[in-house]
């Protein structure tokens, strides 16, 4: 499951580990777009990778400390550390190729 995310629990629950944060809005259709694609790679990838949303409108530290100024943008990062960012709707075969680099 997709997990929601906070300024507050960004930055614990993403700390290790691969993680896929989804900033998004609920105003954003292409947002809209993107979201059953990261819940399927959720359904599908087992424990290998924390997917997450984070609502950009409720929690606008986290974005501007990133310096995400689109959405959605997924944020990837491994061990804490951001190692890739993609701006804009992402198919789920563009999304696992990045995050295969990864692993």
């Amino acid at each position: 499951m997709v997990r929601e995310l906070t300024d507050t629990t960004f930055e614990q629950e993403t700390a290790s580990g691969l993680s896929l944060t989804d900033f998004w809005a609920t105003w954003c259709g292409p947002c809209r777009m993107q979201s059953p694609v990261i819940e399927q790679l959720d359904e599908e990838s087992g424990d290998s990778v924390d997917y997450f949303k984070l609502d950009v409108d409720e929690n606008p530290e986290t974005p501007s400390k990133f310096g995400i100024m689109s959405i959605p943008t997924l944020l990837v990062k491994k061990d804490g550390e951001v190692v890739e960012k993609l701006i804009g709707y992402h198919s789920k075969e563009q999304i696992e190729a990045v995050l295969n680099k990864h692993k």
